[in-house]
Parts: C-alpha cells; structure tokens; sequence
C-alpha cells in the first residue's frame, strides 16, 4: 500500500512539473530594466543580458528605463566606451542601445530625468522613447514581467 501511493505521488508530481515547463515555455513574459547608472560596465552587462539573454529568447516586452545618471547613457553628445568581455565588439553603449532597439526591445527614458541632466528628446539617440505613465507602468505592472534594477 505505501509503495502504490509513493508511485502515484512520484507519478503526479512528475506530471504537475511537465506541464509547468509547458506553460512557462508557452507564457514568455517580459523584462523590465530598471538602469539607474551611467558606468559603462555595468550599463553593457545590463543592455548585453536583456539583449542576447532575455529579447532573443523570444521574451517580450523588453524594455530598459533609463532613470537617474542612466539617462545620460542615451546622450548622443556623450559617447560611451565599454568595459570587460564586451570590449572586444568595439561597440558603444549606444551601439549597444540601438541594436536592442532594432531586434524590438524598448529605450524609455524618464523624462524627469532627463529635464534634471539638461537634455531634451533632440539630445536622445535616434529610437529612444521619451517615457510617460502609460507606457512606463504599462509595461512595469503588467503581471507577465519581471523586474530587474542595475
């Protein structure tokens, strides 16, 4: 008797864990990333993880909010070199920006932010969206996206 109820248990535990991969794989939520600094090393890790790690598996919506010193990342007045491993590319952090941006990830920039650093949405790189209410907590409370600060 204990060793039928331990093999239904095992059996019912191993179907409830198949069809929880199923819809995880099916239900790709989104991320959004809270970016608060402009230091380029952490920035690149940021961009690079949403990037190849999180929009090219098929995740959506993705979107990094530039906030704080962050938003001086999309200063096109303000070119940015790159640290560690991502070097190599000879990319900058606005490369970076604008390749996520082309394979469908979203730049928000808070426009408080931005107004507080003396830029305005002509000092932005090209596809950088000038955040508002609706699209920023849009996103961020949407029940299917994670959250992550850098």
């Amino acid at each position: 008797m204990k060793n039928r109820f331990f093999v239904t248990f095992v059996l019912l535990l191993s179907l409830t864990g198949l069809s929880w991969n199923a819809h995880a794989e099916e239900g790709k939520g989104g991320l959004f990333v809270n970016l608060t600094t402009d230091d380029t090393w952490a920035a690149a890790m940021a961009i690079q993880f949403a990037h190849e790690r999180v929009l090219k598996r098929g995740h959506k919506p993705v979107a990094i909010w530039l906030n704080v010193r962050g938003i001086y990342l999309a200063d096109k007045k303000r070119l940015s070199h790159v640290h560690g491993l991502m070097k190599e590319q000879g990319k900058s952090i606005q490369d970076m920006l604008r390749a996520f941006e082309n394979d469908g990830g979203l730049v928000i920039a808070c426009p408080a932010c931005a107004k507080a650093a003396g830029l305005t949405e002509d000092d932005l790189i090209e596809g950088v969206q000038m955040g508002n209410p609706d699209l920023v907590l849009g996103i961020l409370f949407d029940p299917t996206v994670k959250t992550l600060s850098w």
